[in-house]
């Protein structure tokens, strides 16, 4: 968008939020000076202002939303295996595969070392057995992996609770290499979710036709966005940390025992 565009967005609304929406064209293209030369704003000062403050938003939005993914992830797999027996729990498909229990102790092993004081010492910590984590040890029970799955997930949270928006663009380490935060997050993500997607595979793998969806089941997809259309019309949409729920609650409600899309 041009300044000269940009001047008349504003002048035509007179409202902050469109002022906010043509600031951020200038300052996603052309970074905080972009919004600070531009003639139609009050003050280069203010409008470092402005930028600033909605530097801090997009930051304060991106904790959020990340947190909330972590606890939908923790959630989604606590759904998956509580559908299981302690057998299956120790169960692999074959010897190359792992378990149910060794995903999980893989991942609270890599939860604790990466989070253990995130800001300031390297993800991957001395004293970390990351080869143990795949051995299921002998008279190991599903309450030990459960207490072990717990405490990993208390070091995730106790880390990302207390960031604030100036911390995302500092520098950590994992084996040496250097990352920002959001980096460092954003490969946590994408690692859970990865081992996520096993434990909700082997666990819908092992319940066979007694499975219960965690998601959209099969053949649903028109009724349960009707559903989300009644409730929205309704002014009842779901908040953002309510979204998972609603979907479980939806083929809960449904007593839905069929396989996802």
């Amino acid at each position: 968008m041009s300044p000269e565009r940009a001047k008349d967005v504003f002048s035509e609304s007179n409202s902050f939020a469109h002022f906010q929406r043509a600031c951020m064209f200038q300052f996603l293209s052309q970074g905080q000076r972009g919004c600070a030369a531009s003639p139609w704003l009050p003050s280069a000062a203010s409008a470092g202002r402005v930028a600033q403050i909605m530097t801090e938003s997009l930051a304060e939005h991106y904790l959020a939303d990340a947190l909330q993914t972590f606890r939908d992830y923790k959630k989604l797999a606590e759904r998956a295996f509580a559908q299981i027996g302690d057998e299956d729990f120790f169960k692999t498909l074959d010897e190359e595969s792992n378990s149910i229990a060794v995903n999980m102790k893989h991942m609270a092993g890599n939860m604790i070392s990466r989070w253990t004081d995130f800001l300031t010492t390297d993800g991957e910590k001395p004293e970390r057995n990351r080869d143990i984590e795949f051995v299921m040890l002998p008279g190991t029970t599903k309450d030990d992996m459960l207490a072990y799955w717990e405490k990993g997930w208390r070091y995730v949270f106790d880390a990302i609770e207390p960031l604030q928006p100036e911390d995302l663009m500092r520098t950590i380490r994992i084996r040496g290499q250097d990352h920002t935060v959001i980096q460092a997050i954003n490969r946590q993500l994408a690692h859970y979710a990865y081992h996520v997607g096993q434990i909700v595979y082997l666990a819908k793998h092992f319940r066979s036709s007694e499975w219960l969806s965690l998601s959209v089941p099969r053949n649903r997809s028109a009724e349960f966005n009707a559903y989300l259309e009644t409730k929205m019309k309704g002014s009842k949409a779901a908040r953002r940390e309510e979204r998972l729920d609603e979907v479980m609650d939806f083929a809960r409600s449904n007593q839905l025992r069929s396989p996802e899309r």
